[in-house]
């Protein structure tokens, strides 16, 4: 795999390629690999500044996973596959095209048929104190250890719902933090249902012996973080009682959101995922609803690295008019079912949607507070009247928690997908969607 970029200071297109995966996670480069040996131009995209996506992100807290080497070794083999990473897809050009920008560099990468492995994102729902200095969500508490953040002897609670948080008290206790509690929302009954049906899958619930911690409760959930200049308390409810526990950081999630603002700008058809986010629909051989372009992993709906890198190896297979073989097709279909069980076992109990105050922020970047938006209509009205999701995540954080309190529609992509350089945008095409 040629890892080499665009020369610094490069603005222009670059020669178009056969196959363009966006996303260097489990999914992205699994198709990569699938589709590697028919020799066709291959690029993978990835706004991380190594692969791994967020499930295998390495760093200097952390070593690179297995499944990760080996994936990274076998591409290796294939001098037509080129990498870039700390790559972000602006705006799309056309139909065919992409303007892409990386730390000193910006172009257009043409192609003929492409992957979106775009991946999901955190759930992050408002409570009071959620934005004190110290409150992360679960999984950015896991990249921020794996980035190197010093945590030994700092009391963390972890709290929201499903796997996640175990792995996340893992990564905290190996790097030496003391995990005071790790609140788990869903019931004991429902959990043990889901410990009960991994017998199914006896590699998940090896893991799941292994990552049990000693502080879990379920029933539980976080009712507001306390503090002056910084986290200093939280405050839990547990069945019936609630009670405050002194912590230096909390860590907090609510589950997993497609990211599918590519896809949809695109014009890529898409289907509401379990928790009522919307995720890119697929076909049985991962094609979306425009011909040239397939999906695969958490952008087609959460479910894990086994069942990312299946659809993935589907995906590349795909590219190529190939079917993908028997053993592929049941790796999926396990997969699935155990991403349905996961879902089922740990839905969001409807006393999440009650936590935030009239005073607590919804949006983060433009400081719009809850009670400003409640009694709007929809997006667009809490975004015209309140600036709501104007900022710099562009509705990515608001968007996702008003779509699950409120009910609303996901807000409409529009490029620039990201904050990108004046000379950048400036790259852009006339057929290109109007920049705004």
């Amino acid at each position: 795999m040629n890892a080499t970029m665009p020369a610094p200071n490069t603005f222009a297109s670059q020669d178009p390629c056969a196959i363009l995966i966006v996303g260097a996670g489990p999914a992205g480069l699994s198709a990569a690999l699938a589709a590697a040996p028919s020799g066709r131009s291959i690029v993978v995209l990835d706004d991380n500044p190594a692969p791994g996506g967020q499930v295998w992100r390495n760093g200097a807290g952390a070593a690179s996973p297995g499944p990760l080497q080996q994936l990274q070794e076998a591409l290796a083999r294939y001098p037509h596959v080129r990498l870039c990473c700390g790559t972000r897809v602006v705006a799309a050009q056309g139909s065919q095209a992409l303007l892409l920008e990386s730390a000193n560099s910006a172009w257009v990468q043409g192609f003929e048929q492409l992957i979106l492995c775009t991946g999901a994102r955190e759930l992050l729902l408002p409570f009071p104190g959620w934005t004190l200095p110290g409150v992360t969500g679960a999984g950015g508490l896991q990249a921020l250890i794996k980035s190197g953040l010093p945590v030994r002897g700092q009391r963390i609670v972890i709290a929201g719902s499903g796997p996640l948080l175990l792995a996340a008290a893992a990564s905290a206790t190996q790097a030496g933090a003391h995990v005071l509690r790790v609140a788990e929302q869903s019931t004991w009954l429902h959990v043990a249902a889901f410990g009960a049906g991994l017998l199914r899958w006896p590699n998940k619930l090896a893991q799941a012996a292994t990552l049990m911690h000693r502080a879990y409760r379920c029933d539980s959930y976080v009712v507001a973080a306390q503090g002056d200049a910084c986290l200093q308390s939280v405050q839990l409810r547990q069945g019936a009682q609630t009670f405050q526990l002194d912590c230096d950081r909390l860590a907090v999630g609510f589950g997993l959101v497609p990211n599918v603002e590519l896809g949809r700008l695109l014009g890529c058809a898409t289907k509401p995922s379990a928790q009522g986010h919307l995720a890119l629909q697929v076909d049985g051989q991962q094609s979306t609803s425009v011909a040239h372009i397939f999906a695969a992993g958490e952008c087609t709906g959460p479910g894990g690295a086994e069942l990312a890198m299946a659809e993935g190896h589907m995906a590349g297979l795909a590219t190529l008019g190939k079917k993908p073989a028997a053993a592929h097709l049941h790796a999926r279909a396990r997969w699935q079912d155990f991403a349905y069980r996961v879902d089922q076992q740990f839905a969001l109990r409807p006393e999440l949607r009650t936590l935030a105050r009239t005073d607590t922020l919804l949006c983060r970047c433009e400081d719009v507070a809850y009670g400003s938006v409640a009694a709007c209509s929809g997006w667009n009205d809490a975004k015209l009247h309140q600036r709501c999701g104007m900022g710099a995540c562009q509705g990515r954080i608001c968007g996702a928690a008003a779509q699950h309190l409120f009910g609303w529609d996901a807000p409409s992509p529009r490029p620039p997908l990201s904050p990108a350089r004046v000379s950048t945008l400036s790259l852009a095409s006339e057929d290109t969607q109007a920049l705004s």
